[in-house]
């Protein structure tokens, strides 16, 4: 990409400048905010560094790459953010053919959140290559690669303005890192320990800056930690190798001052219209809802049927699924803003494209004050199974107690989310985190050497999102649901589960940690997914949540008649149920249904009265594991039902043998179970396999209940 990256004279926009030419990036122009007086160095910007400002007008010439200057003038949050659209947006329109932005952003999530914003505004990729990055290692790694810079702030214990202004960031190291070691400080001077200027690095190819005079100003003689900055007074340009004759300074063409407050024109350049346009007309005969009943933590599904008078484009079929679940959710007083994580499922990767322009319609930052939801994004069978070209499922709360991550820039972090969907959202202690690629996260490239390189990425991409909750997939998930790609070899299938569990003894012995969850594994075979990726991986963990009360609910909801449905407990039932319960609040169970299940339960011969007796037997088993465990179908968030479509059933005639099923356990316990008179409280999803190891996805049916006690 063509990219102006954003500079303040300190190290780290320099140095992200460095990495964005490694990644195959190229800098075509420098954008950089004066403070109102020239003279005088700004120390309460919230954005921006600006002392030692009087120097970057140079980076210029040291380049050879033209520099975009503003006159900022007022030092506010709202204000510095704005005078920052002026100046880029008058980049971009006098070089069109930028499309990326650099920064500088270590910690700071103030700096970090505002230039994505206006990069959003303004069409363009925020790249942030710094962004979480250890500090320790950042400061040596600069140094390493030639960055020659000097301490030009001060305001920190252990730091002294008479002794360590001018400085140089190599003679610096060893007692940064000793201050790192005694106080806690940031190496890197993230805290505002300190702030540097660049006189020297390797992207200055033409000249360095020689510092010849400046002067130390002390703001602020506090004993432990006084502030000083230095002030450069005179300075000169030293040539570097054999430019072209002429005089730096006097070359023409290079600085420009952007005038002005802002664009006449609509400030966004990609902001798709908000509204649905030509939305199509709703065939009621299509439209399939389901509901679970949980009042404040839910989830609606809405599917399509399929047939040769009513099929459409996934266009026009996603935007009646979306339409209509934007329907329901306005039915329960909520709006976009409510929902946590969205599951869209479409026929067709290879429209992947169309699917994200109609999503983007309808979940917007705009609609989401909160934090855009989390999304994992498959291909399923749905036309195999009867269905139209869309399916989505939400997990809505009636609350705005959410916390959600969106990092939006380009980093060495892990894979940003460009768009109106995070890389994770937590709430009532539950981690939803968004389906993950085996992406590298500075290019943005799949791994390219196998499934088994995809999964060892995706999961260190999973794992950076956790920390950032301070948790570990290592220690905190109770869930990982891992989707294969029918691409995906045997061989490779073979592999997975076992590189999977290696990954998390691992991480678990570097961490220590004491208290951990053992987490269940979902592994799906489907058609393809997002990037022709083999594996992505959707881990949901729990976070303990300071704010929350720990104690346990102990009351018991009765053992229960678990042969209401014509079962007697028997040992081999728990061999099909994997489940975990967590504080007592949370209750995961998965129930697999193998061929060899299918023949224990079925004596006759018939397919009907086998799916019959499957899905009674289903119901009663996780009726079984809610009572045993004092949760009732009330605590139901969601109830996703995997089937396989080697059953060559429908989707429409399996629900209505489970729906039948559910009836069956409503009448029997005096219709306390659920209200009948609402939609079905599970999800059939239409799979090509699936199972609790990847070796074997031969599952017939898998029913995946998410449970959380208010």
């Amino acid at each position: 990409m063509k990219v102006v990256a954003l500079v303040s004279g300190g190290k780290d926009s320099c140095y992200v400048m460095m990495k964005c030419i490694q990644y195959g990036h190229e800098i075509v122009a420098l954008a950089n905010l004066l403070p109102v007086d020239d003279s005088v160095d700004e120390l309460d910007s919230y954005m921006y560094q600006t002392v030692g400002h009087q120097i970057i007008v140079s980076y210029a010439e040291c380049m050879n790459v033209p520099l975009h200057q503003k006159l900022s003038y007022q030092m506010t949050p709202d204000d510095e953010v704005e005078d920052m659209f002026v100046l880029l947006s008058e980049v971009k329109r006098q070089i069109p053919s930028i499309t990326a932005v650099s920064s500088g952003a270590i910690a700071s999530d103030y700096q970090r959140l505002r230039v994505e914003s206006i990069c959003s505004r303004l069409g363009l990729v925020s790249l942030a290559f710094l962004w979480k990055q250890d500090q320790t290692l950042l400061l040596q790694e600069m140094i390493a690669n030639g960055i020659k810079a000097i301490l030009v702030k001060v305001a920190a214990i252990g730091l002294d303005p008479s002794k360590h202004l001018g400085k140089d960031l190599a003679f610096m190291e060893p007692h940064l890192l000793k201050l790192k070691e005694l106080y806690g400080s940031n190496v890197c001077g993230e805290g505002g320990e300190y702030e540097t200027l660049t006189l020297d690095c390797p992207l200055f190819t033409r000249a360095r800056i020689v510092l010849d005079e400046f002067q130390v100003v002390l703001h602020s003689p506090d004993s432990i930690a006084p502030v000083g900055v230095l002030h450069p007074t005179i300075f000169h340009l030293e040539k570097k190798g054999n430019p072209d004759p002429g005089s730096l300074e006097d070359e023409p063409g290079l600085v420009f001052e952007v005038q002005g407050d802002g664009p006449n024109t609509p400030e966004s350049t990609h902001q798709l219209d908000n509204g649905i346009v030509d939305v199509v007309e709703h065939k009621r005969t299509r439209v399939n809802l389901s509901k679970t009943g949980k009042e404040n933590t839910f989830s609606i599904c809405c599917w399509l049927k399929d047939s040769s008078e009513s099929s459409t484009g996934l266009k026009e079929d996603l935007e009646t699924v979306l339409t209509e679940i934007e329907t329901q959710i306005l039915k329960h007083g909520l709006n976009w803003k409510n929902v946590l994580y969205i599951h869209l499922y479409i026929s067709d990767m290879n429209e992947f494209a169309v699917a994200n322009e109609t999503y983007v319609k309808f979940i917007t930052q705009e609609k989401c004050p909160f934090g855009v939801p989390s999304r994992s994004t498959i291909e399923l069978p749905l036309v195999q199974a009867g269905l139209g070209k869309s399916y989505v499922e939400v997990l809505v709360a009636n609350d705005h107690s959410k916390r959600v991550l969106h990092v939006q820039s380009i980093s060495s972090w892990a894979p940003s989310c460009i768009g109106p969907y995070s890389q994770a959202t937590l709430h009532k202690g539950v981690l939803h985190m968004a389906g993950q690629l085996g992406l590298d996260p500075p290019t943005m490239n799949l791994r390219n050497e196998g499934a088994v390189a995809e999964l060892n990425q995706a999961l260190k991409n999973s794992e950076a999102i956790a920390e950032t909750f301070r948790c570990s997939i290592s220690s905190s998930a109770i869930l990982f649901v891992i989707f294969c790609s029918a691409r995906t070899t045997q061989s490779e299938k073979n592999q997975l589960h076992e590189k999977f569990v290696s990954f998390l003894d691992l991480a678990k012995s570097s961490r220590r940690v004491s208290k951990v969850i053992d987490p269940i594994f979902l592994y799906i075979l489907v058609p393809d997914l997002p990037k022709r990726a083999l594996v992505e991986v959707k881990p949901v963990l729990y976070v303990e949540e300071d704010s929350e009360d720990d104690e346990t609910r102990q009351e018991q909801l009765g053992e229960g008649d678990y042969s209401c449905l014509g079962y007697e407990p028997e040992k081999w039932h728990q061999d099909c149920v994997q489940k975990r319960v967590v504080d007592g609040k949370i209750c995961v169970t998965v129930l697999s249904i193998s061929a060899e299940v299918m023949r224990k339960l079925v004596e006759t011969s018939g397919e009907e009265k086998q799916l019959e007796k499957v899905s009674r037997f289903c119901v009663y088993l996780l009726n079984k594991t809610l009572s045993e465990n004092s949760f009732s179908w009330q605590d139901t968030t969601s109830l996703r039902i995997h089937f396989s479509t080697s059953l060559g059933v429908s989707v429409e005639r399996l629900s209505d043998i489970f729906e039948t099923a559910f009836k069956e356990l409503n009448e029997m316990s005096h219709g306390v179970t659920m209200d009948s008179s609402k939609e079905p409280v599970f999800n059939l999803v239409p799979v090509l396999g699936v199972g609790n190891s990847s070796a074997s996805l031969d599952n017939i049916i898998t029913c995946e209940l998410f449970s959380l006690r208010s």
